[in-house]
């Protein structure tokens, strides 16, 4: 598995972020959805609105079938977010850019294997209602901004 750049490695320790998706990931599961209650047909305008309320630009990648938000430059570094929802589960990926090259560009599923141990598993986000997924988006992009602010307040140093 390809080591995470030390800078991002930082960046998730520092936001704690393992725990809080183990938290989201506790919250949103299997049991509480089972597959037969999960939201599979999903409105794309419904998901475009949700991102829009947190005021980033979201766009549909039709070809590839994932939400993503208009990237942000902030210094050296450009910022994304894609999302892909499928099968009412959710799989984050968070792109991270320094002058143009990929430092991050992965599932969120892989960060914590990547951190502590290559068999360390955290399971994806499930949901049945666009009330969870809404809950999910908030709680997702709140970390997002956790995470860009902390790699630029540590890049800094």
């Amino acid at each position: 598995m390809i080591k995470l750049n030390s800078k991002i490695k930082v960046a998730l320790i520092k936001m704690n972020f393992i725990e809080r998706y183990e938290h989201l990931s506790n919250k949103f599961n299997a049991e509480r959805t089972p597959s037969e209650d999960r939201l599979i047909y999903i409105d794309g305008e419904e998901v475009m609105e949700m991102i829009q309320n947190l005021k980033y630009i979201p766009m549909f990648d039709a070809k590839e079938k994932f939400y993503k938000i208009k990237e942000e430059q902030m210094g050296k570094y450009t910022f994304g977010v894609h999302m892909v929802l499928r099968d009412g589960m959710v799989d984050m990926v968070w792109i991270v850019k320094e002058n143009d090259n990929l430092l991050l560009g992965a599932p969120w599923s892989t960060y914590s294997r990547r951190i502590l141990d290559r068999n360390y598993r955290i399971k994806k986000l499930i949901f049945g209602t666009y009330e969870d997924l809404e809950e999910i988006i908030e709680i997702t992009f709140k970390m997002y901004e956790d995470f860009k602010r902390i790699l630029m307040d540590t890049s800094d140093t």
